[in-house]
């Protein structure tokens, strides 16, 4: 089975519920997509199945967008860490010039792709690690990054860079352990219903901020 079988397969057309006007192909349950995952994934070296589920972050960059089209509009937009490219799917419909979504899973870009064209609109994707490259993007949406320490470290300093150099970076984050307590300026936050199979509670209260050089 490819990789598109395999989305197809263990996922269903649906919508997050903060977002009902995007379908993506999502797992309707945690457990069995994991199961299933388990031995393809280990024969081709891939990670767990992170792009079948609309993360709080995703949804809350993706309601952003959609919400003031102007942020985005006309521009050249990156969704770093894209998982199931929602956020980078309502840059694209809110009239972003191009939308790139960026993943070092190939699953993760092939969800991309399938989601993409569920939806009608065109993404660039790129499968590798984007840290460290020139920015040639005048906005980058980073949905909730901040979930391990070693990924913090990773990415934080070059968004900074980023910043720096004049391109607006928005980060989503529902409150977890490793974002950074300064250089933050919070814009908007959003109640985002989630599941207890993947978080600790029902909902996430999720932050947009605009990241400072």
């Amino acid at each position: 089975m490819n990789q598109a079988g395999f989305i197809r397969a263990h996922t269903v057309p649906s919508h997050a519920p903060l977002v009902p006007e995007i379908a993506l192909h999502l797992a309707s349950e945690i457990t069995p997509i994991w199961s299933a995952s388990e031995a393809w994934l280990a024969e081709r070296n891939v990670a767990p199945p992170f792009w079948a589920f609309a993360w709080p972050g995703g949804q809350a960059l993706a309601r952003f967008c959609l919400d003031a089209p102007e942020r985005v509009r006309g521009g050249c937009v990156l969704d770093f860490a894209a998982g199931c490219g929602i956020a980078a799917i309502a840059a694209a419909r809110a009239g972003a010039a191009s939308v790139e979504a960026a993943e070092i899973d190939p699953l993760a870009i092939a969800a991309c792709r399938l989601n993409a064209s569920l939806n009608g609109v065109t993404l660039g994707l790129v499968c590798r690690d984007l840290v460290g490259e020139q920015s040639p993007w005048d906005c980058v949406l980073a949905g909730d990054i901040c979930y391990e320490a070693p990924m913090s470290r990773h990415v934080l300093p070059w968004l900074r860079t980023l910043a720096r150099r004049g391109t607006t970076v928005w980060l989503a984050d529902p409150g977890r352990a490793y974002l950074p307590t300064q250089g933050l300026e919070p814009v908007v936050g959003y109640r985002v219903p989630t599941s207890l199979e993947l978080e600790d509670r029902t909902t996430r209260e999720v932050t947009i901020y605009r990241l400072a050089p």
